[in-house]
């Protein structure tokens, strides 16, 4: 039997209006329509039903948009494949950490998770890429210490980071070994600045780029120190680390991971590491805190981004993913392997750490005139 409260049943009503009652309708099925008549007795149950039903789902809809929540982020998440961006080439340190997350994400979300690197100007390439992708957490982005350097080294990035890109978190550490040629005269963080000062500017170091973090904390510690070096760019660390090995450059401060093996075969010698405490991958280095370097920052870390506007729920569920992911026993055990140390800290603390990093690597960027090459 037809439900006489039924839309159908609803809208038909004009046509069986008797001599009765006056009302006024205002309704979106009427398609804006003002409906005005008289209703039997009868059919006044069925008007009453259909307005409560109206203001029961925009109570609802009121709801979800003060809770941050749109109507599609309330319906089971996911329901298709998502896109991880990492901003680094195939086969880089965002890359080899992505793909150790990848299997224990595509499993707690019941969909593929597919990795799309786009390397490229210190990440800019692929924080644009997330700019303008759609606010519904199908594309996420993992990024690295170079996002809050990047809008004061870039004219015209076409994006604002903390207008257009929302943090999820800080994912992981990963500290940094200052490492010198076996020929350079030093085996600690004293004995290398006096070293170099008495190079007197002939003393050369690398980096994995001008901007990225271990050129910025480089430049810290001339500042710091008073000593003067000869800054010597690469693109990625594997080209840095071999014209170190080669004596092309005296000096890095790398990702322990790349620094470990070439320490360990003697092929260079660590001498100072970033963190507030040592590295178990080279428990014998001290750190820049040890060394009297109290301020010295922490090194490089790596995070989770979305684009902005992305719902509160959709955020949430994307953290507590790749917080069990990183949580897993066997990627704990590997992330020992590679020297780094998970974090997953909450989206507030991570964002307020990202604006603290913008505004001390903007004064240092400035004050030292950097730009971008």
């Amino acid at each position: 039997m037809a439900n006489p409260c039924s839309q159908g049943a609803f809208m038909s009503m004009p046509e069986e209006l008797n001599k009765g009652t006056e009302v006024l309708i205002v309704t979106g099925e009427a398609k804006g329509d003002i409906m005005v008549g008289s209703l039997r007795a009868g059919s006044t149950s069925c008007l009453l039903e259909r307005l409560k039903q109206r203001e029961a789902g925009l109570m609802l809809a009121a709801a979800l948009a003060l809770a941050g929540i749109s109507p599609a982020a309330a319906q089971v998440f996911p329901e298709k494949p998502l896109r991880l961006i990492g901003a680094s080439a195939a086969g880089g340190m965002i890359d080899i950490y992505a793909r150790l997350l990848q299997p224990r994400l595509a499993e707690g979300l019941g969909q593929p998770v597919i990795i799309e690197n786009r390397g490229g100007a210190s990440g800019t390439v692929a924080e644009s890429l997330l700019a303008k992708s759609a606010p519904d957490g199908y594309t996420m982005l993992m990024s690295a210490d170079f996002s809050p350097a990047n809008p004061h080294l870039f004219r015209n990035l076409g994006y604002e980071l903390f207008r257009d890109l929302a943090p999820v978190s800080m994912l992981l550490r990963l500290p940094l070994a200052l490492i010198v040629h076996p020929s350079v005269s030093a085996g600690s963080v004293a004995e290398f600045v006096a070293y170099v000062r008495s190079q007197r500017g002939k003393f050369a170091y690398a980096s994995t780029g001008t901007g990225m973090s271990n050129h910025l904390l480089m430049v810290f510690l001339q500042e710091a120190t008073g000593i003067e070096m000869i800054h010597v760019p690469y693109k990625g660390g594997a080209p840095a680390m071999a014209d170190l090995v080669g004596n092309q450059v005296q000096a890095s401060l790398i990702a322990i991971t790349l620094a470990a093996p070439l320490v360990r075969s003697g092929k260079a010698r660590a001498i100072g590491m970033t963190g507030t405490k040592r590295a178990p991958l080279l428990p014998r280095v001290p750190t820049f805190v040890e060394a009297g370097y109290a301020n010295f920052p922490e090194g490089q870390w790596m995070g989770l981004f979305v684009p902005a506007g992305t719902p509160n729920a959709v955020i949430a569920r994307l953290h507590g993913e790749f917080a069990k992911a990183i949580g897993a026993p066997e990627v704990q055990a590997r992330l020992q392997e590679l020297g780094a140390e998970a974090v997953m800290n909450s989206t507030a603390e991570f964002t307020v750490f990202l604006r603290a990093e913008h505004a001390r690597l903007g004064k240092l960027i400035r004050e030292h005139k950097i730009r971008a090459e």
